[in-house]
């Protein structure tokens, strides 16, 4: 599959938001721009091989083609669902995080 473009979903935006928040009052400026860096890294490897990422998490949170793909050295998940022209970011949550109960009302 040809690489395309990666959109954020709101609920998303606010997770990154939230994670990078959390990194720079807990860690600090240079751990919060090595997660964005990392996430970034993420998303353009879920850019360029959509299909790479799991289908654990589908079948639980009622979404048949959601995939989840780890951010390389922290403990977080991107989860999203590619299509034939896109690739939507539904959420980007801590791996200890409810996920199931995090995609309530997701859809």
């Amino acid at each position: 599959m040809a690489s395309r473009q990666v959109r954020l979903r709101s609920l998303a935006a606010v997770d990154i938001e939230s994670a990078v928040a959390h990194y720079r009052s807990d860690a600090g400026d240079v751990i919060a721009l090595e997660f964005v860096d990392a996430l970034e890294q993420a998303i353009e490897r879920i850019r360029r091989s959509p299909n790479i990422g799991s289908l654990r998490f589908a079948h639980e949170v009622g979404v048949p083609e959601l995939r989840a793909w780890s951010v390389r050295r922290f403990p977080y998940l991107v989860f999203y669902v590619p299509s034939r022209d896109r690739t939507e970011v539904w959420r980007v949550l801590h791996h200890r995080r409810d996920i199931p109960a995090s995609f309530v009302g997701a859809r």
